[in-house]
């Protein structure tokens, strides 16, 4: 278990890494924990994978981003429609999203933030996104959005 001060260094250097990801385009874990480090946090690049997943941030193009930053949803899907390379139907509600290696989260991510009403979920994996819909009339709704923003 934990004790209160790991607690309080744990805050802290979270506290330290939403600064620096709020202040400068910062695209590599590396530069994060050499940036964390420069700033008197012990850091490891493990460490900084386990904060980056609890804070929320996502990597959208070449840098990462806070979940309170994220740029309108037009703008987020021209950052990552070139990862994106195929879009195909895998039953009446499910639809698969092929993306290069990598970046399937963050496409997920910019999907979970449109809101659209014919999305039940998403789930990824490195390079594939499963999107769950209600049904076959949400899924072909979602199937011409994702055509049509994706050009594929």
């Amino acid at each position: 278990m934990a004790s209160s001060s790991e607690h309080t260094l744990t805050a802290a250097r979270r506290e330290a890494l939403r600064q620096i990801i709020s202040q400068s385009a910062v695209g590599r874990q590396e530069d994060l924990v050499r940036m964390l480090s420069r700033a008197g946090h012990r850091v490891t690049q493990s460490s900084v994978s386990r904060d980056l997943r609890e804070l929320g941030v996502a990597k959208l193009a070449d840098r990462y981003v806070l979940p309170d930053e994220s740029p309108p949803a037009r703008d987020s899907f021209a950052a990552v429609a070139g990862f994106v390379r195929q879009v195909q139907p895998a039953g009446p509600s499910l639809t698969v999203v092929r993306t290069s290696t990598g970046a399937a989260q963050s496409v997920a991510i910019v999907l979970d933030r449109a809101q659209w009403p014919e999305v039940v979920g998403t789930i990824s994996g490195d390079d594939t996104i499963f999107v769950a819909t209600a049904n076959a009339t949400a899924q072909r709704k979602l199937l011409a959005r994702l055509h049509e923003i994706f050009r594929i």
